[in-house]
């Protein structure tokens, strides 16, 4: 009897092992043996929790970290649950998690950094920030944590502590692809302070598409920092062409959804179908479209609070649907959605928001992808506001192409070719000009162009759109000290400028075929 626990022991240790060694198949029979003889072996459950997580089965994973809980509610277990709910857009149970865990009773520094991963998906760096300082305290030789530390700082806007941490990052793991081109990412490349050769260096030896994708992208930044457009715009085309190769993406997905949407009229009563909350404001739009600079000027206002790029809308309908397809977002679950309580949807929505809008009279969901869900949105929160920004195509799609979005995000497959990129932005004008036709009460389209002319217009309509009072700060967006987590995290800190305007016209030829499909499908590029 008393070999048992021994037994168990050894189990354990070989699962850990197993699982450090990425052998997920071994670990999960060892676990599953030890479960089998110690049906309350709470780290049993957590590991686990860790390879479903490692695997992409996040929601079996959070069912299997709380199961651990249960049995035993240790910091490391709520960590790791806070990071499951962060990948899964959860904001509100990332917070009740990391309530079990507060900074100053936390010693362990992959705990510290994994809580302020957590914190840093779900855009609260500056709570981050904390973590992460005293994980660096605890270990000041992880590469991941000065890492981790520098993504927080550079969208706190805190610029030379991110590139700092960034360096250290690389001077103790050369090959840290992420860290270089965060490091390029943050500008300040001049002819003689570049870092060209090394990166050359670097794309040189790196096969792997994931760090190809990196080095690729920060060497297009300083090129184009140069003014070397054409090699620029070369080297994406080859590292984007390699990643694409890698992933199962089809256009036609993509294409289905606009069919789809298309297909529905647009309906003219609302009012009585969902929940009435006139809290959320909605602004959305296909990525490098101004989005973010239309948040930054809204949530400038006392009233409104923005709370980032959400999921949960999209997560929502899927709760609410039920449909049993692995993606969120389908024509299968846009079906289903057609025949559910309208009402439920929208209040599921905002009981999902509530921990993070801290009950403002206003707030933000910026997630650009939630135009897919307009006609949805109008049905299940009728009187939430939806600003949907159009932009130059050619800046738009040049813009996409140059970006280098989440890889393991679903929504930016169609972004590692430019062709498809002018395809997807082509479904989109039109689905964006059929809104605007529609002339519902709820829905503005908003011409990013129009906006960077005549801004105090332009804000005035903005505000008088969401019911909002005239505030003169507004037209300072570059004041707002709200943490920025997307791809304008410099170019926002700066006052409302055209800058940016025309920049496709600087990639000369290699641009053409665009041009010629996007005239071709009569959409306007000047």
């Amino acid at each position: 009897m008393k070999s048992q626990p021994i037994q168990i022991k050894e189990l354990h240790q070989i699962a850990q092992n197993k699982l450090n060694q990425g052998d997920y198949v071994k670990a999960h029979a060892l676990c599953v043996q030890i479960i089998e003889q110690q049906p309350r072996h709470a780290d049993a459950y957590f590991l686990l929790g860790i390879i479903n997580s490692e695997i992409g089965q996040i929601n079996k994973a959070i069912q299997l970290i709380e199961k651990a809980i249960s049995f035993k509610p240790l910091g490391e277990y709520f960590a790791h649950l806070a990071k499951c709910y962060s990948l899964v857009g959860n904001m509100s149970a990332v917070l009740a998690a990391i309530k079990h865990v507060p900074v100053e009773q936390v010693n362990q520094g992959l705990t510290l950094d994994t809580i302020g991963v957590a914190l840093s998906r779900v855009g609260d760096h500056q709570k981050a920030l904390c973590y992460f300082e005293k994980a660096l305290s605890q270990q000041k030789d992880n590469p991941a944590y000065f890492y981790n530390y520098a993504v927080s700082s550079k969208f706190a806007g805190l610029f030379e502590q991110a590139k700092k941490a960034f360096e250290t990052a690389i001077e103790l793991s050369p090959d840290h692809y992420q860290a270089h081109f965060a490091l390029s990412d943050l500008g300040g490349v001049t002819k003689e302070n570049n870092h060209i050769a090394r990166l050359l260096s670097l794309l040189d030896v790196n096969s792997h598409p994931d760090s190809s994708l990196h080095i690729g992208h920060a060497l297009a930044k300083e090129y184009e920092a140069l003014g070397e457009y054409d090699k620029s715009f070369e080297v994406l085309e080859r590292v984007k062409q390699q990643k694409l190769a890698t992933i199962d993406y089809k256009f036609s997905d993509d294409d289905q959804l606009f069919d789809y949407l298309s297909q529905f009229p647009v309906a003219d009563n609302v009012t009585q179908l969902g929940h009435d909350s006139s809290q959320p404001i909605f602004v959305v739009g296909m990525p490098r479209s101004g989005t973010t600079l239309v948040e930054r000027i809204l949530s400038n206002h006392t009233d409104v609070k923005s709370c980032g790029e959400l999921q949960d809308f999209g997560v929502a309908v899927k709760e609410v649907t039920g449909t049993s397809s692995q993606r969120v977002l389908d024509v299968e679950t846009l079906q289903a959605a057609q025949s559910i309580d309208f009402a439920e949807l929208g209040k599921r929505y905002i009981q999902r928001t509530k921990a993070v809008t801290d009950n403002s009279p206003k707030f933000i969901d910026k997630l650009p992808f939630n135009f897919f869900y307009i006609d949805l949105i109008r049905k299940a929160l009728p009187n939430a506001k939806i600003i949907c920004l159009l932009r130059n195509p050619m800046d738009t799609c040049v813009g996409n192409f140059r970006q280098l979005f989440s890889i393991n995000s679903p929504y930016y497959s169609y972004a590692y070719n430019l062709q498809t990129i002018g395809r997807f932005y082509a479904e989109f004008y039109q689905l964006a000009n059929r809104w605007e036709s529609s002339n519902t009460d709820n829905f503005m389209l908003l011409n990013y162009e129009s906006l960077v002319a005549t801004p105090e217009q332009k804000i005035r309509e903005l505000l008088e759109f969401c019911g909002l009072s005239w505030q003169e700060k507004c037209l300072h967006a570059e004041q707002n000290t709200a943490p920025v987590s997307t791809a304008s995290k410099v170019q926002v800190r700066e006052p409302i400028n055209a800058k940016s305007i025309g920049r496709w016209k600087k990639f000369g030829p290699n641009t053409k075929s665009l041009e010629s499909f996007l005239q071709h499908v009569g959409i306007p590029i000047d």
